[in-house]
């Protein structure tokens, strides 16, 4: 949400596990856009709620309103963390109708039966989801797809399926919501050189200023990126390690906590701003917004883009099995009411990207898409949803185009084989 669909949030990763603001919704507000035609007041007689449960990644009470006052249908959200969502998922099925969901935790949600298959005759702009996530691809060309890809987990093989289904089916997992590619945020006053790996994160040059993100599936995917790129261990695929990819990289993780190399591990977004606009820490794991959050509060602040790329998340929309009736027409109509733009562009104001681009672009002016997508200097001052400054005319976006970042990938946000085993030594290694 977080992003590594990690979310600290309110209860957002980039998956995470935490309390606070949530990483991906620091920016809430109203935004005066344009309305959208084809959804009528159907349900305004019969007064339905949609209880939708999530990391607060992509709740934001803006949302709510527009949805309501297109379609007369309320929505009561329900913030928790990463691994709540995952736990009422398998636990409390009956407790919410929609779901914002990562990917990655989908290895461990699909096997409990809970949750339905997505009906993709009933998803109006099923064909127009980004490749990115539907085949791993950007342009035509295929990006790295260590750890849990999407296009992994993206199908079913039946309606009530509990298994993936490797070729695209009638019936998807999850409907695309928003993803991001994550990389390391940097001051670069302070840093005064070119950071152009991930082996930065562990350079000795930054000892006592260097700062971990403490979600551990995906705090071990940022370490690793950091030793792969010294030449130390050689991944056969960093979101599924052995136990001895594990215990390698728990030992050098140790070995560095020891000599002081890390000022602290975070969990929650705000943290992270803090850490980096107080100067404590000059290199750490770090999610687009903050890196916002921390340039709007007039600090300098870079989301790095990185040679050996990014690790990315996605997250998007389920439903119980037990949703019927006019319930799970109303959600479905919330489904296609998110593709059709309005919340799409909402969300890559935030730095967020949508699952439908094309109708989020509809919803922007042309020089915000330049900006957020194409890579392009801005033309005007950018501004978030409530209107706040985040860069002024001239600026770039960190990382460049939407082609440059996502085809950048190395590796997603994933749920390990060894996951137990994992947070183990994971946990010994905060406690070292």
């Amino acid at each position: 949400m977080s992003e590594s669909n990690e979310s600290p949030a309110a209860a957002p990763e980039t998956g995470a596990k935490e309390t606070g603001l949530s990483r991906r919704t620091f920016i809430k507000g109203a935004v005066a856009a344009a309305g959208i035609a084809g959804f009528p007041y159907v349900h305004a007689q019969e007064k339905i709620v949609l209880r939708y449960l999530g990391t607060a990644v992509n709740q934001s009470s803006d949302i709510a309103k527009k949805f309501k006052e297109d379609t007369g249908i309320d929505i009561q959200y329900i913030p928790v963390t990463t691994d709540d969502v995952a736990k009422r998922i398998i636990t409390q099925p009956n407790s919410f109708d929609i779901v914002d969901t990562e990917y990655f935790s989908l290895k461990k949600l699909i096997p409990s039966g809970t949750l339905a298959g997505m009906d993709v005759k009933r998803i109006k702009l099923a064909d127009k989801i980004t490749p990115v996530l539907t085949k791993g691809e950007v342009n035509g060309k295929k990006i790295g797809d260590q750890g849990t890809a999407p296009k992994k987990v993206m199908f079913l093989k039946g309606a009530r399926s509990t298994e993936f289904s490797s070729t695209p089916t009638e019936w998807m997992t999850l409907i695309p919501t928003t993803y991001n590619a994550d990389t390391l945020g940097i001051r670069p006053d302070l840093i005064k050189r070119p950071v152009s790996t991930w082996a930065d994160l562990l350079n000795p040059q930054f000892k006592g200023k260097a700062a971990l993100l403490n979600i551990p599936a995906i705090g071990i995917m940022d370490s690793a990126m950091a030793i792969e790129a010294m030449g130390q261990v050689k991944y056969g695929d960093k979101g599924n390690m052995t136990k001895a990819e594990i215990d390698q990289t728990i030992k050098i993780l140790i070995e560095a906590k020891r000599a002081g190399q890390f000022r602290a591990f975070w969990k929650d977004f705000n943290e992270s701003v803090n850490l980096m606009a107080s100067g404590e820490v000059v290199i750490q794991s770090m999610w687009s917004p903050a890196v916002t959050k921390v340039r709007t509060m007039g600090v300098a602040c870079t989301f790095q883009p990185l040679k050996e790329g990014y690790r990315s998340w996605a997250a998007g929309f389920g439903f119980p099995r037990s949703l019927q009736g006019k319930k799970l027409d109303a959600a479905y109509e919330f489904v296609n009411w998110f593709q059709d733009g309005w919340a799409g562009a909402y969300l890559m104001r935030q730095g967020y990207y949508s699952g439908v681009l094309e109708t989020a672009k509809t919803h922007m002016q042309p020089y915000e898409w330049d900006y957020w997508i194409e890579g392009k200097a801005a033309a005007q001052d950018i501004k978030a949803p409530d209107g706040q400054l985040l860069e002024k005319a001239g600026t770039v976006r960190d990382g460049g185009s939407y082609t440059q970042r996502m085809g950048a990938i190395a590796c997603w946000n994933a749920v390990m084989d060894e996951n137990i085993y994992m947070v183990q030594k994971w946990n010994e290694f905060i406690a070292a």
